[in-house]
């Protein structure tokens, strides 16, 4: 099996978040205070056990390699520098040029958040007839709409997913590619429509998972209000929802194959409604299976560790100690 690496495009302007991108490059604009988008993506890359990323720059570059350097929390750091802007193709040419041909990568859109699970999309991906895999969503419509019967308006639906899927801006590549006769402009309308006429491109999807392109102001506000009370964690995330002197409401995302450290708190008794998604809680001598709309209560000092065989969404409602946790064992390298 290859050794996969990252890449991130990070060399664009961000003209229509001026003049905020006039003295930062869009991927350090911070979605909450001291984090930024491309702090995101590479937490995201050494939760999923990628240890080197390729930083593909070129406006305000010196910003970027100031900020993270050559390393990074545990994160290997080379930069890819295109001194002048010929696209996007240009700029993963340069970067496959950089890696070793026996290196497998997955690229991503340097303004892209998304709780996708990578450890998943490569591990489909290395298992593909195809040697390009790319990351599809369904389109959410930028408006509202209505929905008719005969010569009435009977609904109205606040800016609903679509029947349509799009490419989402994260692509895994296990092996280099072929550029073809292509040398400028952007790889989503030179390479992929050739690679798919000649059935080379394989799609990774999942649904209902929160994904965000941050190219305009009104992004910028939807997704700081998303990270307004959320961290996220190696496994996923943990939202505060409600918190008062009586009782503390959490929504908790595990993806797929993950699972939080063992941990228990000393005060805090807390109910877990499981949303959606399966797994098990373990304890220390047993394993509590559960499924969608199933409740499970634990109680003070009982050590135990969430565990989801697919992607899991619960609301966690506890008595009021949101800094109570004990851990005993981290699965994953903290933050």
């Amino acid at each position: 099996m290859a050794k996969t690496v990252g890449m991130i495009l990070c060399g664009g302007f961000g003209k229509r978040l001026k003049p905020l991108t006039d003295k930062i490059p869009k991927p350090l604009i911070e979605i909450k205070k001291g984090y930024t988008i491309l702090d995101k993506q590479l937490f995201d890359f050494k939760s999923a056990n990628i240890n080197k990323v390729y930083l593909l720059t070129g406006f305000l570059s010196e910003k970027i390699e100031e900020r993270y350097g050559n390393e990074y929390k545990g994160l290997k750091i080379e930069y890819v520098k295109e001194d002048e802007p010929l696209g996007t193709l240009n700029a993963i040419r340069l970067g496959m040029e950089a890696i070793d041909d026996d290196k497998q990568c997955v690229i991503r859109n340097g303004d892209v958040v998304a709780d996708l699970n990578l450890k998943k999309m490569i591990h489909l991906g290395e298992k593909s007839n195809y040697p390009l895999t790319i990351f599809i969503t369904k389109m959410q419509s930028p408006y509202g709409i209505v929905e008719i019967s005969g010569d009435k308006i009977i609904d109205f639906k606040e800016k609903p997913l679509l029947n349509y899927y799009i490419n989402a801006g994260v692509y895994f590549a296990k092996e280099p590619l072929d550029f073809g006769d292509f040398e400028t402009g952007d790889i989503e309308k030179t390479i992929f429509p050739m690679m798919a006429k000649e059935n080379k491109l394989g799609f990774y999807k999942e649904d209902g998972l929160f994904w965000m392109a941050i190219d305009t102001s009104k992004e910028l506000e939807e997704i700081r209000k998303e990270y307004k009370n959320r961290e996220d964690k190696p496994w996923g995330y943990e939202k505060i929802l409600i918190n008062t002197d009586k009782y503390l409401t959490k929504e908790l995302f595990i993806k797929e194959d993950y699972r939080t450290s063992f941990h228990y708190h000393e005060k805090k008794d807390e109910t877990m409604y499981i949303i959606k998604g399966s797994g098990y809680i373990e304890f220390e001598d047993k394993k509590k299976y559960f499924s969608k709309n199933d409740i499970i209560r634990i109680k003070p000092k009982t050590p135990h560790s969430i565990v989801a065989m697919e992607n899991t969404l619960l609301q966690e409602v506890s008595t009021p100690h949101p800094e109570d946790t004990i851990r005993i064992k981290d699965f994953y390298d903290r933050w």
